[in-house]
C-alpha cells in the first residue's frame, strides 16, 4: 500500500466512522438476528447464514478477535476448537459490545472499543484469529480509505494467525430490486459505504497485507480469509 493512501485512510476519523456503527441501537439490535441474518441474508443478499457460519467454524481460534461484533450471534453460535477459549470483543458501538458481551459471558470476553480506522490500543497478547464479518461494508468508503483496518487489526495478529469475514458488496454484482434500495437507502444515512467495493478492490486491499488471499463469492457477499 503506498504512502498516499495510508495518509488517506488513516484520517478516517472516529466521526467519519460512526454513522456505520451509530445504528446498531437497543432497539435495532433486537430485531438485527432477524432482519439481516434471517430475511436480508436469504433475499436481499442470497447467502445463507449457516454458510457464513460454516465459514466462521472453519477458520476460527481459540484465541479470537471478534471485530465489529453486532448482537454476538456469530460467537454464540460458532464451534470454537476448545472449550474454554480466549475471546476479544472489538467495536466502536458500546451498545454492541454491551450486547455481545451478554450473550457469551460464558466466555468471560475482553472488550476493547475502538475505531479500526484508526491505530488499535490493545494491551494484551496477540489473537490466532481476527473476523470481521460484516463489518467492512459498514465503514466509509472506498475500499481503499477502508482497508487500512486490515493493517491496524493485523498488528494484534500473532505470526501464523488468520482474519476472515465477510461483506456486501455494492459494485460488480447484481443486486435485486429490494436489495438496491436497501442499499440506496443504507448509503443515503451513512450505515453503508459499499457503493465502490467490488471483489477486485477487496482482493488486492487483502493483499496488500497478507501473502495469501481466499476470497469466493456466494450471491452478492463476498466471503474471504487471508494469513502469512
Amino acid at each position: 500500500m503506498t504512502e498516499q493512501v495510508e495518509n488517506q485512510a488513516a484520517s478516517v476519523s472516529v466521526e467519519e466512522a460512526l454513522p456505520g456503527q451509530a445504528v446498531y441501537t437497543p432497539a435495532s439490535l433486537r430485531i438485527y438476528d432477524f432482519f439481516v441474518l434471517s430475511f436480508s441474508n436469504r433475499f436481499l443478499w442470497n447467502c445463507p447464514t449457516p454458510e457464513l457460519l460454516a465459514h466462521y467454524d472453519a477458520n476460527v481460534s481459540g484465541n479470537h478477535l471478534d471485530a465489529g461484533v453486532a448482537t454476538g450471534f456469530f460467537l454464540d453460535r460458532c464451534r470454537f476448537p476448545t472449550a474454554e477459549p480466549r475471546l476479544g470483543l472489538l467495536d466502536l458501538n458500546q451498545t454492541c459490545l454491551e450486547t455481545a458481551s451478554r450473550r457469551v459471558a460464558r466466555y468471560a470476553p475482553e472488550v476493547y472499543r475502538a475505531n479500526v480506522l484508526e491505530p488499535i490500543a490493545i494491551d494484551a497478547p496477540a489473537f490466532e484469529s481476527i473476523s470481521v464479518m460484516y463489518l467492512l461494508h459498514c465503514l466509509p468508503g472506498p475500499m481503499a480509505r477502508k482497508a487500512v483496518a486490515f493493517g491496524y487489526l493485523k498488528a494484534h495478529l500473532a505470526p501464523g494467525g488468520r482474519l476472515f469475514g465477510a461483506t456486501i458488496l455494492g459494485r460488480g454484482v447484481k443486486h435485486n430490486a429490494l436489495g438496491r434500495k436497501v442499499i440506496d437507502i443504507y448509503a443515503s444515512k451513512g450505515i453503508f459505504g459499499n457503493a465502490e467495493d467490488d471483489e477486485d478492490s477487496l482482493r488486492q486491499a487483502l493483499a496488500d497485507h497478507f501473502a495469501k488471499v481466499d476470497l469466493r463469492m456466494r450471491g452478492r457477499v463476498a466471503i474471504f480469509s487471508a494469513y502469512d
